[in-house]
């Protein structure tokens, strides 16, 4: 079983502000959809309450601290040992918050990042630092035009 993260992060690894994301570009969500559907979703209370729904065509495990929380379609457990014991698939993303992708940084054998060539100074939630010497990289593709630009890369363990 392979545990993976995906994200959207800026030149400092900026990932949110106040419960939200900070870029929302259509490309880097048809990338989200195209990459993460078929398997497990891991995310923590918050990311799942900030999401419209269950996603989709994904098992959605929420991590939360409240064992009677509920979150509609999605599986609720209490740590991330019981999350990854509710892994169903040969895959899991990891999709958010900051604290999840900490947590789960030692257990990535690959990361999914949107690279997006811009900062936000008031952002409050970031990506954790890792050593990019221990992954290979390699560009998946790149969006470029007036308005933005970002690439999608993907980190694999070596």
């Amino acid at each position: 079983m392979s545990i993976e993260m995906i994200a959207a992060v800026g030149k400092n690894y900026e990932l949110g502000k106040n419960n939200d994301l900070i870029w929302r570009f259509k490309e880097d969500m048809q990338f989200f959809k195209k990459t993460t559907t078929g398997s497990a979703v891991i995310m923590g209370r918050k990311t799942f309450e900030s999401l419209p729904k269950a996603l989709p065509n994904r098992q959605n495990i929420v991590i939360s601290s409240n064992s009677e929380y509920i979150a509609e379609g999605a599986e609720v457990v209490g740590s991330i040992d019981e999350a990854i014991e509710h892994i169903k698939g040969d895959k899991a993303f990891i999709i958010g918050g900051a604290s999840v992708y900490k947590a789960f940084l030692p257990y990535a054998k690959a990361i999914y990042l949107t690279e997006i060539n811009a900062g936000c100074p008031d952002a409050n939630a970031y990506f954790p630092k890792f050593d990019k010497n221990d992954y290979s990289r390699e560009v998946l593709g790149t969006v470029c035009d007036n308005e933005k630009e970002f690439s999608f890369v993907k980190y694999s363990k070596l």
